[in-house]
């Protein structure tokens, strides 16, 4: 790893230009997602280690032999690759999840693709490997003393952290997955109105999704045990962000909001430098205690913004965090659900409209709700599956209006098509587990790694 030359912070307001570099044109608007999957052998149904001949590392390295993508290193392991030629990259979470950054596409059919090529190559290496992929939110079988740790410098500082600051912190790291969608905004105007939709809508979007029933082998009682753990982390950097429902909410409000938050690191010389719980104000005053008398650069900033985990989390996009891991077919409708919502003026304006007179109360009672009950949560006069079907109708209406068609001739409504199907049957994903765990697995929740394994889903 090596530092990229960054220019020192000097003013308050070099952070909040730091966000509206965000602003773009809509013909520069991208999509770009996120996903992440379980690595596990075939024959044991454990996971993957880092070293080893069938190993993630020699995964990596085969993949990068491949692709040419360029490797970086931590203390001279790789653990990532980056795309030279037009963005996306492939790195490791904590416990040896396997993440595609994708590219920023201009359509979701592109977003489809290149997810399935992904697969398709990933399976070029890890069937000869002995190693299949599962998309779920949370392992459903292992403990978390069963999954080893990547060797990736900053976990070593957030693990410990995280276990002083939440009941759960560690199952985040080391047995969850997601997939989440990054989108772009026009003004300051339209990232306040796009991030209100998106904090408002993310409980549905973890109902609709909620993909994680089991906890070591067993139904955990929770619909979306992922949802669960974020509910117990580290209160201080995750959550609903109600003041970004307050008046005045904007760039800098959200610059306020970072600064409160503890850091974790920064990083000299390709080093880690645990600075876990300091405060960034004290670095911009060059008071912090690991680096005295220095100031922070934009790319400390940028890092310690990366830190920041709530529902929906502000770079210079957005980006929606609230859906578990889910197989090929989910990966693709995460993304449609958010850009049919948020990418058509009309149907922005309709979601809005929907949401706007929400309270705080309400929407927290939601995100408290959904870890459990997904779309059965109550709310108001029915639950949230009469929410979900005006929001995805919303959804289609959005991505309808867009009209960005495939080679034949399908809009990007297809990719709704998962979510739909839940709302016709009236069953997630998690609850179609369950009836499987209950019937034909006989209580077996390993079945899952057999029936539900995500590369194979790659056409």
């Amino acid at each position: 790893m090596v530092d990229t030359p960054s220019p020192h912070i000097e003013s308050r307001g070099q952070l909040i230009e730091a966000l509206a570099r965000g602003n773009k044109p809509v013909e520069d608007w991208r999509i770009g997602t996120e996903h992440e999957k379980f690595t596990f052998f075939s024959d044991t149904r454990m996971p993957v280690p880092y070293e080893g001949e069938n190993g993630i590392g020699a995964l990596l390295d085969r993949v990068q032999a491949e692709t040419a993508w360029t490797p970086y290193y931590d203390k001279g392991k790789v653990i990532g690759l980056n795309n030279p030629l037009g963005g996306g990259a492939i790195s490791l979470e904590p416990g040896g999840q396997f993440e595609l950054s994708g590219a920023p596409l201009e359509t979701l059919h592109e977003t489809c693709v290149e997810t399935n090529d992904h697969l398709k190559l990933l399976r070029k290496f890890t069937e000869p490997m002995g190693i299949e992929f599962l998309g779920l939110g949370v392992t459903p079988t292992w403990r978390l003393e069963d999954i080893p740790i990547m060797p990736k410098s900053r976990y070593a500082i957030m693990k410990p952290y995280m276990e002083k600051v939440g009941t759960l912190g560690t199952s985040m790291m080391f047995r969850s997955c997601t997939v989440q969608v990054n989108l772009d905004f026009s003004s300051e105007t339209d990232m306040v109105k796009k991030l209100r939709v998106g904090l408002a809508l993310q409980p549905l979007a973890t109902a609709l999704f909620a993909n994680s029933p089991f906890l070591e082998g067993k139904p955990s009682g929770y619909l979306s045990y992922r949802s669960n753990i974020w509910l117990n982390t580290d209160a201080e950097r995750t959550g609903m962000l109600a003041f970004a429902f307050e008046d005045g909410m904007g760039f800098e409000r959200y610059v306020d909001y970072a600064l409160d938050v503890p850091m974790y690191f920064i990083v000299r010389d390709g080093q880690y430098i645990d600075c876990a719980g300091e405060s960034f104000k004290a670095f911009l005053e060059g008071k912090l205690p690991q680096r005295p008398g220095e100031l922070p650069t934009l790319k400390d900033w940028e890092d310690h913004l990366s830190t920041l985990f709530p529902e929906v989390r502000l770079k210079q996009f957005l980006e929606m965090r609230g859906a578990d891991g889910a197989p090929w077919r989910g990966v693709c409708a995460l993304p449609a659900f958010w850009v049919g919502l948020l990418y058509d003026d009309a149907a922005l304006e309709a979601a809005w409209s929907l949401v706007r007179d929400w309270t705080n109360e309400e929407r927290q009672s939601l995100r408290d709700g959904v870890a459990r009950h997904a779309l059965s949560t109550p709310f108001r006069d029915g639950t949230l599956m009469d929410v979900a079907r005006e929001v995805v109708a919303i959804s289609r209406s959005g991505l309808k209006a867009r009209g960005r068609r495939n080679w034949e001739g399908a809009d990007e409504t297809v990719f709704l098509s998962p979510l739909e199907y839940t709302l016709q049957c009236g069953k997630t994903p998690a609850e179609r587990l369950l009836d499987l765990y209950h019937g034909p697995w006989n209580g077996d929740a390993s079945r899952v790694f057999a029936d539900h394994p995500m590369a194979r889903d790659a056409a």
